[in-house]
């Protein structure tokens, strides 16, 4: 599998990545299958496997660590912090306090003594990120960490904690991990190009837009109609039907190609010349099966003109799915007297 270095942190990564969000209870609760899906990944070429503490509530981390147990050192190993781990309002976030605790928490469940992409999975606005990058540079200091990331940061926090870093000479966030698909382009028009001004890797997900893009005849329909996303594809919402008739262009054009619409979709992705690696989350090995197929898949310049009629550069067709934190609108108390 073609491989291309994470940024400037001298790590060479495989161009598919794996993530793990889907191994645990909320996915695949079988722990020998979903390690058999992680070792299926290392032996067609993905070297790297990213995980969060949040991610079936520390069950995905653990999953991971015995997966890797013998194999650890050749794989590039990330995972993520920040996000609540239980109503304890201290255990979230990015305060040193939590940040050193968080860290031993994912190194146990891991089964390592090192974490070689450390990321923070959202911005905290109650911690100055000064104080958040001098917690995880003594990290790196320690041996623990080899480089951290920032997810989902928009581009005027990415750049803030970059002034930061230089202002208090920290360490700098390396790479950012956006949600990035055919339907969801918003990162387009700055999230990309700041990585690219800061020399940052880029590991996107999301590519098949929470299985929009997945192919099936009835995208919006199954298992998805009922549960706590059914918003998500509730056709009577306006977005959401717009989504669907891009959905059924695309699939069209797909097929023009000779292509299956995961394939087209995930070679989309790729080919921003921002993108280091796209990761893939499957549930099930059939589903990571079909992801590897297009894992070399590469768009020519009328198909990707095309996408770009059907979906316009930085377009958002449902703008809910913008996953981006920004905590003047997240937050209403910013926006409120008290």
């Amino acid at each position: 599998m073609e491989c291309q270095p994470l940024g400037a942190t001298g790590i060479t990564v495989s161009r598919m990545a794996l993530g793990t969000m889907m191994l645990g209870s909320y996915g695949n609760a079988d722990h020998d299958d979903a390690i058999r899906i992680i070792h299926a990944a290392l032996d067609a070429g993905i070297n790297l496997v990213d995980t969060a503490d949040v991610y079936s509530s520390g069950e995905s981390e653990e999953i991971v660590g015995k997966a890797l147990a013998g194999r650890r050192d050749d794989v590039v190993l990330a995972t993520k912090f920040a996000l609540p781990m239980g109503t304890d309002p201290n255990h979230a976030g990015g305060s040193r306090r939590w940040v050193t605790r968080a860290v031993e928490d994912s190194l146990r469940r891991l089964g390592t003594d090192y974490i070689d992409l450390y990321q923070m999975h959202r911005f905290d606005p109650r911690t100055d990120v000064s104080e958040t990058l001098s917690a995880l540079s003594d990290l790196v200091h320690a041996g623990k960490v080899r480089a951290i990331g920032s997810s989902t940061f928009p581009a005027e926090l990415i750049v803030e904690a970059q002034w930061a870093a230089e202002r208090g000479g920290h360490q700098r966030f390396r790479t950012e991990q956006p949600r990035y698909s055919i339907l969801t382009r918003t990162i387009e028009a700055a999230v990309l190009p700041t990585a690219q001004r800061y020399g940052m890797g880029v590991l996107t997900y999301g590519p098949l837009s929470s299985g929009w893009l997945s192919g099936r005849a009835d995208p919006a329909g199954g298992h998805r109609a009922s549960g706590a996303g059914a918003k998500d594809f509730d056709l009577t919402v306006p977005a959401n039907r717009a989504k669907l008739a891009a959905v059924e262009q695309l699939t069209k054009l797909a097929a023009d190609a000779g292509l299956p619409l995961a394939h087209l979709a995930t070679a989309f992705v790729l080919a921003h010349p921002a993108v280091t690696s796209v990761l893939t989350g499957p549930r099930t090995m059939d589903h990571l099966q079909a992801a590897l197929a297009g894992a070399d898949i590469r768009l020519d310049d009328a198909s990707l003109d095309r996408i770009d009629e059907i979906v316009g550069p930085g377009a958002e067709v449902n703008p809910a799915d913008n996953y981006i934190t920004i905590p003047a609108l997240a937050n209403k108390s910013l926006r409120r007297r008290s």
